[in-house]
């Protein structure tokens, strides 16, 4: 096996499925179809995973096509195991609600750390400058 630099060693991967992590954080799986030099995907058959704890749901999305500067990682889906995942998948529905719960769990705890800081008095939101 020969090695391709940089996007070129991507080409081994087409007609592979894949997981792609992108730089908001959100998570896909599809076929790669096409890259380009700039190492931009178009994935096939896509789906959006969204991982809450131990549960996950997927929501199709079709083809997908993503920019090679968001892309955080990227790897090939063991489709032989990929069923025998200890997580438990529930409907898009159910894990788009556990998420909301998540992301205003998430800003609570920001906030109580924000008044804890504030209680000592050092204020986050206040610039370098100001001092």
């Amino acid at each position: 096996m020969s090695y391709l630099p940089g996007t070129a060693s991507l080409v081994e991967e087409i007609d592979k499925k894949l997981l792609v992590v992108l730089r908001d954080g959100r998570t896909l799986i599809g076929y790669l179809r096409t890259i380009d030099q700039f190492a931009n995907l178009v994935l096939h058959r896509t789906i959006e995973r969204i991982h809450v704890g131990k549960k996950y749901g997927d929501i199709p999305r079709g083809i997908f096509i993503i920019r090679g500067e968001n892309v955080v990682l990227l790897g090939e889906v063991d489709v032989e195991n990929e069923n025998k995942l200890p997580l438990e998948q529930v409907n898009i529905d159910t894990i788009l609600e556990l998420q909301r719960e998540q992301q205003l769990e998430r800003e609570a705890e920001q906030e109580r750390k924000k008044k804890a800081m504030a209680e000592r008095g050092i204020h986050p939101d206040q610039a370098i400058d100001d001092f």
